[in-house]
């Protein structure tokens, strides 16, 4: 039976620090998203009349349930063809030893080190000529195409960690190769595709820039985008900023809620393989 020593106490007090440390910005986002507008007392001090009102007014001015449909489509989209695209390229790049497929799985590599802003302004000319601007389907595009080699990255590492006698067995079975992939590989690929679907996400739900481009001029705008409207130059009502703040946030919290147990797996095992 294990002893409680000093180092137990001296480890569980770092834990707490560092759980005020991430637990604090929390609890000013909360604070301060419940605050009424006449409670001018200092982010820190603890809301003694908390309201909904901040809520209703802050869905109603920045357009909440259009951003938010918004964002739930170019997410849900370019997730779905990041993690389709990764895993089929993914595949032949592992399992093939040939030369052309080392050299391939390199230049896929290439996007990982070529910074996206370098593109910025050809991509944008090119969405301009394809008539997408505006369009949820210039950020589909946009997002499939820069996150591509990462996930693919993580795909080829974890296939490459995969034993190969099931699919040997699936071939003697008579299964091609798509086959072997849609029910043997595939299904085993599950820890690292929560994995990249969570790392994706995030980056997509949380990304600002590229929608403020695209989506410049248009009536149709992502949360970050919306959030960033209730700015101006003059005035800033933050607690309408913070309660905006606090709804984009709830989609991805009930996504890691739902995938709580297969994230940390994920993260455990799969970026381990």
């Amino acid at each position: 039976m294990n002893r409680y020593r000093w180092r137990t106490f001296g480890l569980e007090l770092v834990m707490v620090a560092i759980a005020l440390v991430v637990g604090f910005p929390l609890y000013v986002l909360i604070n301060l998203a419940v605050r009424p507008p006449s409670d001018t007392s200092s982010p820190i001090t603890p809301t003694l009349s908390p309201t909904w009102d901040n809520f209703t007014e802050a869905w109603q001015q920045g357009a909440l349930g259009g951003a938010l449909m918004n964002s739930l489509l170019v997410t849900a989209g370019s997730v779905v063809i990041v993690l389709a695209v990764s895993a089929l390229a993914a595949y032949p790049l592992a399992r093939v030893t040939a030369r052309w497929s080392k050299w391939t799985f390199l230049l896929i590599l290439l996007g990982l080190v070529l910074p996206f802003q370098l593109a910025a302004l050809p991509l944008y000319q090119t969405m301009r000529d394809l008539g997408l601007l505006g369009s949820a389907w210039a950020l589909i595009l946009f997002y499939s195409g820069l996150q591509v080699p990462f996930t693919t990255f993580l795909y080829v590492g974890f296939m490459r960690a995969m034993p190969g006698e099931f699919e040997d067995a699936a071939v003697i079975d008579g299964c091609s190769p798509l086959q072997v992939f849609r029910y043997v590989v595939f299904p085993m690929l599950k820890p690292v595709t929560v994995t990249a679907l969570v790392l994706n996400a995030v980056a997509v739900w949380n990304d600002f820039f590229t929608p403020l481009l695209y989506l410049s001029g248009s009536a149709q705008q992502t949360m970050p985008v919306a959030v960033a409207g209730f700015v101006g130059q003059y005035v800033s009502d933050w607690n309408l900023i913070f309660a905006a703040l606090l709804i984009s946030v709830v989609p991805v919290l009930i996504v890691y809620f739902a995938l709580q147990r297969s994230i940390i797996n994920g993260f455990a095992g799969g970026l381990k393989g």
